[in-house]
Parts: structure tokens; C-alpha cells; sequence
């Protein structure tokens, strides 16, 4: 009995999260104009923060339920390797050296297309880099996408819808374009070891179909807002300032990206080269711009808070899914995703013995199709959530407004990925 109880408070607390999460601009316009309870206003403002605090909440309620020793098990049975990961790979992938590593490959192929630099530079950006997360995993390409769009384009004066279009492509394109491997997307991951899924199949199955997806919508949003691209200047042979730093930092950076990448699943030596990482970049502090690691540990909280509520909802979410046939499970994880992390959607997907292939690839691929519509539901979101959102008016990202930004490219993959 009391389980059952605490499974219904924990499905209210999950959805109480989420209507935080799209009330956070509420509050962070509360915060303006309450200077008293500023503070705590802003506090709930961050979106970041939402899912830490009702996990709070969760916890307290289950020691009050079940008892203390049950809350803490459950706590210590919870796996934090996701969010630390993307704590790891942020802060890696975010330092200056590769940046302009990134930049530069960027800057080459922008030179091929017969375009504008401006809206050749972001045409790139939206499309080359989503799909080189299929490599690095998406987290870092979200990360390297999210920092090269603000420096270009978010801090230039572009128009507040360019700027909601461009995060809902970007969502989008990030969550579809990291299919083309089977290790990349925390979706795919979840499901793949088991269904024996390797890379010749996720090339055949979901990655050509994901590219279309991805260059159909970049090329969509660039000639949407063509008009505003033109206006401004993009130096596709400009050199950076900090042209001379020198290829060993580079190469090292390199190196440590690949190893957190590598072993992203094992926690104590991913964290352990993050360490000797954060020792290097001392050590060549000149060479570095500020580390993102409040950016980073913000994230991760709000990674670990999804963690800890998610993991009190399959009771209702298993049922929901086989509950559906295979158009159904589409569409119907697609929609999921949007209020639930979409690896948590495969993950209980792979629970289940028997389950058919079409059944399989229709659970995976609505994952990833609506894994742009929210902040919460695709990992990587919350990164580029974190390093974007100062350039929004007020400081804030409006669930609302992204979502409608993100339901265009996601009709798109919805197309590519279940049609074709």
C-alpha cells in the first residue's frame, strides 16, 4: 500500500516538475519586479534547478513514506553516470582550443557552399555539427553547436523569433543527428547492446534518413531567415585573436575529449581525465577562456534530479506503451519524450522480452524525433539550454515558444525517420 502511495506522489511531483519547467519565466519575471523575494524567484527561474528541487521533494516524501533507509537506497541505487558525463564532456568540449578547432573545420566548409559567409557559417553550424555528434557523442556537439551559434549569431542583435527557431532546430537536429553511430545517442544507447544493433544497421535503418532530416531543416531556418543572416558580417578568413595557440595544447585538448568520449560509461575514468584535464588547463591557463563549469554542474544537477523522478515512473509509462500498436508507439513516444528524458522511454522499451521489430524501431525513432520539443527531453538539451539562455529576453527560455519553434524541424523527422 504504501508503494502504491508513493507511486502516485511521485508521478504528481514529475508532472509538477514539468509544469515548472514551463512556468520558469513566470517566476524569472517575478524576480524583476519582487525585489524582496528576488532571490528566491530567480532561483525557481532557473530551469536548470527545477528538476533538483521536486527530486528534493521526492526524497523527502519517500523517507516520510517508506522510511529514511528506503530513501537512501533508492538514492544509492540511482545511476548518475549520464549526468556526470555531460558535466565531463561540457567542460572538455567548451575550452578554447577545441572551440577554434571547431570553429576552423566550420569555417572551411562554409567556404564551399555557394552562399553568404553569415548564412553559410549558420547553415553549417545546424547541420554539420548535430551530425558530427553521431562521433563525439551528442552532448559535446551540443555544446560546440551551442557556443559557436551565440558568439556568431545570439550576441549579434538577431530577432527573438530567429533566436527560438534556431534552438528548436538545433534541439531537433542534435537528437536525430546523433543516430548515424550506436553509441552516441542516449536513446540509441539505452537499446542497442541488447538488440544487437551496430553500426551498419543504424547507417541503414535511422542515418540516412536523420541526415536528410537534419540538412532539410538547417537548410529550412537559414533561407527562413535569410534576411536577417545577410545583414550581418561573417569573416570566413579571419583569424582568431588567439591564433597562437600552439598545436600540442591543441592536440592534447584533442586527446582528452577523445578519452572521456571512449569511456563515457565508466564514471571513475572519465571524472579522473576530467581532473588532469582541469590540471592541464591550469597549467596553460593563458591559452584558456573561462571553463564552463557552473554551466556544467547545473546541468548535471538537473540530469541527476531527472534521474531520481524518472526512475519513479515506469510503473505508468510501461503501461502506457504497451498499451500501443506500432503507429501508436510512434506517435505516442514522440509525444512521451516531450515531458519524459527520451532515453528513458527506449530504456523500458528494452525491458520488454519479445518485442518486434517494427515495434523496436518505432519506439526508437519517436524517442529521437521528439527529443527537440523540450529542455527535458533529449540529455543534451539542458546543455544548450545553459549556454543560450542569457541572450533570450529576460535571461529565459519560454517552454512554450520553443516548443512551437521545435514542432516545424520535428514534423520533418517525423517524416524522414517513419515514412521514408
Amino acid at each position: 500500500m504504501a508503494h502504491t502511495v508513493l507511486e502516485w506522489v511521485a508521478a504528481a511531483l514529475f508532472f509538477c516538475a514539468i509544469l515548472h519547467t514551463f512556468s520558469a519565466g513566470y517566476f524569472t519575471r517575478l524576480a524583476h519586479r519582487d525585489t524582496e523575494h528576488a532571490g528566491v524567484f530567480h532561483l525557481l527561474g532557473e530551469v536548470e534547478v527545477v528538476f533538483g528541487v521536486w527530486a528534493m521533494i521526492l526524497i523527502v516524501a519517500m523517507g516520510i513514506i517508506l522510511g529514511k533507509d528506503a530513501a537512501i537506497e533508492y538514492l544509492d541505487n540511482r545511476n548518475f553516470t549520464e549526468p556526470m558525463f555531460v558535466f565531463a564532456i561540457m567542460v572538455v568540449a567548451a575550452s578554447k582550443p577545441i572551440l577554434h578547432c571547431a570553429m576552423g573545420i566550420v569555417r572551411f566548409l562554409a567556404k564551399l557552399l555557394p552562399l553568404p559567409n553569415s548564412m553559410a557559417f549558420y547553415l553549417v553550424s545546424l547541420s554539420f555539427v548535430p551530425l558530427l555528434g553521431s562521433f563525439i557523442t551528442e552532448p559535446a556537439a551540443m555544446t560546440l553547436a551551442a557556443l559557436m551559434l551565440r558568439d556568431m549569431f545570439f550576441s549579434k542583435g538577431i530577432s527573438t523569433r530567429m533566436k527560438y527557431a534556431t534552438l528548436g532546430v538545433l534541439f531537433v537536429n542534435i537528437s536525430i543527428g546523433g543516430v548515424l553511430t550506436p553509441f552516441a545517442a542516449p536513446p540509441v544507447l539505452m537499446v542497442a547492446g541488447k538488440w544487437g544493433w551496430d553500426i551498419a544497421f543504424m547507417l541503414t535503418h535511422f542515418g540516412w534518413k536523420a541526415a536528410l532530416a537534419v540538412g532539410v531543416n538547417a537548410i529550412a531556418v537559414t533561407f527562413l531567415f535569410q534576411k536577417e543572416l545577410r545583414e550581418l558580417r561573417v569573416d570566413l578568413n579571419a583569424k582568431d585573436k588567439e591564433n597562437g595557440i600552439p598545436l600540442f595544447v591543441t592536440v592534447t585538448h584533442l586527446l582528452f575529449l577523445a578519452g572521456v568520449v571512449v569511456f563515457a560509461h565508466h564514471v571513475e575514468i572519465f571524472m579522473g581525465l576530467l581532473l588532469f584535464f582541469l590540471g592541464f588547463a591550469t597549467a596553460y591557463k593563458r591559452y584558456q577562456d573561462r571553463l564552463i563549469l557552473k554551466e556544467g554542474l547545473l546541468v548535471a544537477f538537473f540530469l541527476a534530479g531527472l534521474v531520481v523522478l524518472g526512475g519513479q515512473q515506469r510503473w505508468w509509462l510501461q503501461e502506457v506503451l504497451l498499451s500501443l500498436d506500432v503507429n501508436g508507439l510512434y506517435f505516442g513516444a514522440t509525444a512521451l519524450t516531450a515531458v519524459t528524458d527520451n532515453a528513458a522511454l527506449t530504456y523500458l522499451g528494452s525491458l520488454v522480452e519479445g518485442l518486434p521489430d517494427d515495434f523496436k524501431y518505432a519506439l526508437v525513432a519517436g524517442a529521437v524525433s521528439g527529443g527537440g520539443l523540450t529542455v527535458i527531453a533529449n540529455a543534451p538539451n539542458p546543455a544548450g539550454f545553459s549556454i543560450l539562455k542569457n541572450n533570450f529576453p529576460s535571461q529565459a527560455v519560454r517552454a512554450s515558444l520553443l516548443l512551437a519553434a521545435a514542432l516545424p524541424p520535428t514534423a520533418t523527422a517525423v517524416i524522414a525517420l517513419y515514412y521514408l
